[in-house]
C-alpha cells in the first residue's frame, strides 16, 4: 500500500474519530442541560412523545411522556423536558397548539410575567383547554343553522316588502293616471274661477269695513269725553257714595277694558283687511256684535245715567202715613 493511501485512510479515520466525539459531547451537554415539567390538558389532540415545547414561540425542548392522569383519567398527563433556565413563572400558560395548519401539534407556553415567582424543576406549568375541531364544528354547524334561519326570515321579510312595493307602484300609478290628473286640473280651474268672482265681492267687503271702522273710531272719540266726566263725577261724589265707591270703580275699569278691547278688535281688523285676511266673514260678524253691544251700551247711558254711579236703581220712595 503507498504512502499516499495510508495518509488519507488515517486522516478520513481521524474525522470520523473527531466527528463522534462532538456529537458525543453535544448529546451529552443537552441532556444534562434539561429539566422536566408536567402539565394537564382535557383534550390532547394527537399529541405525541417528542413533539415540540414553545416557550413564547422559542423551541426549548420536547413532549416525553403522553399518558393519561392515575389521579384523575378525565385528564391528560404530559411530561416536558425544557431546557435549564427557561424563565418558566406561575403566570405562564401551556396549551395545546400548532406552528401551522398543517404541521404537527406542539404545546405551546406563553412567557407569562416577570414579577410571578419561578417554577422549580419538575413543577407543573398552569394549562389552558384549548378549542377542539369538533368544537368547532358544532360552533360552525350552529352558526350555520342560525344563518339558515336568519335567511329564511330574510327572505320571508324581502317577500312581504316586495309585494308592498309592487301595491305602491299601482297605487301610484293609479293616482297619477290620466283620470285624475284631468280632474285635478278641473278643481284648480274651477279654484281660479271662484277667486275671479269671489275677489271684487272681498274688495267691497273690505271698503265697507274700513268705513264701519273710521266710524267706530269716531264713536270710541265721542265715548273718551264721557268716560272722563264720569271720572270727575265720581271724583267730586265721593264723599257722598262712599259705600259704592268700589264697585262703581270696577264697572268703570270694566268698561274702560271693554272699550279698550273693542278699540284693540278694530286694529286688528284694520290689519286683517290690509292684508286680505281670508276670514273677512268672520271678523264682519264679529265686529257687527261689537257695535251692537256699543250700542246697547250707549242706549243704556242715555237711558240710564245713574247707572254710571248707582250698581242698582234706589227704591220708590214710600208715601208718608
Amino acid at each position: 500500500m503507498k504512502t499516499e493511501a495510508k495518509v488519507g485512510i488515517f486522516v478520513l479515520v481521524s474525522m470520523g474519530i473527531l466527528l463522534g466525539s462532538v456529537y458525543y459531547v453535544t448529546q451529552r451537554q443537552m441532556r444534562g442541560a434539561h429539566v422536566p415539567y408536567k402539565t394537564y390538558l382535557r383534550y390532547a389532540g394527537g399529541l405525541e412523545p417528542g413533539a415540540d415545547v414553545l416557550f413564547g414561540g422559542i423551541k426549548v425542548g420536547n413532549v416525553t411522556a403522553v399518558r393519561w392522569d392515575p389521579q384523575d383519567p378525565t385528564r391528560i398527563e404530559i411530561d416536558m423536558n425544557v431546557l435549564e433556565g427557561t424563565p418558566l413563572n406561575a403566570n405562564s400558560v401551556a396549551k395545546l397548539g400548532s406552528v401551522t395548519i398543517v404541521t404537527s401539534p406542539v404545546i405551546s407556553i406563553s412567557a407569562g410575567s416577570n414579577d410571578a415567582p419561578r417554577l422549580p424543576p419538575g413543577g407543573v406549568v398552569p394549562s389552558q383547554e384549548s378549542i377542539s375541531i369538533d368544537d368547532t364544528q358544532r360552533k360552525f354547524v350552529a352558526v350555520a343553522d342560525s344563518a339558515r334561519t336568519l335567511l329564511d326570515s330574510v327572505h320571508k321579510d324581502v317577500d312581504e316588502l316586495t309585494g308592498d312595493a309592487h301595491q305602491l307602484i299601482a297605487n301610484l300609478s293609479d293616482m297619477s293616471g290620466k283620470p285624475n290628473q284631468q280632474r285635478v286640473a278641473s278643481i284648480l280651474q274651477n279654484a281660479d274661477e271662484m277667486i275671479s268672482r269671489i275677489s271684487p265681492k272681498i274688495d267691497q267687503i273690505a271698503d265697507q269695513v274700513q268705513k264701519l271702522t273710521t266710524e267706530a273710531d269716531g264713536a270710541i272719540a265721542k265715548v273718551g269725553p264721557l268716560m272722563d266726566n264720569a271720572n270727575a263725577t265720581v271724583s267730586n261724589a265721593n264723599d257722598t257714595i262712599t259705600s259704592v265707591r268700589e264697585p262703581l270703580e270696577t264697572d268703570l275699569t270694566e268698561i274702560r277694558k271693554t272699550l279698550e278691547q273693542t278699540r284693540s278688535l278694530l286694529s286688528d281688523v284694520q290689519a286683517a283687511v290690509r292684508t286680505k285676511d281670508q276670514n273677512v266673514t268672520d271678523i264682519i260678524e264679529n265686529l257687527r256684535m261689537a257695535t251692537d253691544n256699543l250700542n246697547d251700551l250707549t242706549e243704556s247711558v242715555k237711558e240710564r245715567p245713574w247707572s254710571l254711579i248707582r250698581i242698582k236703581q234706589p227704591p220708590d220712595r214710600r208715601v208718608p202715613k
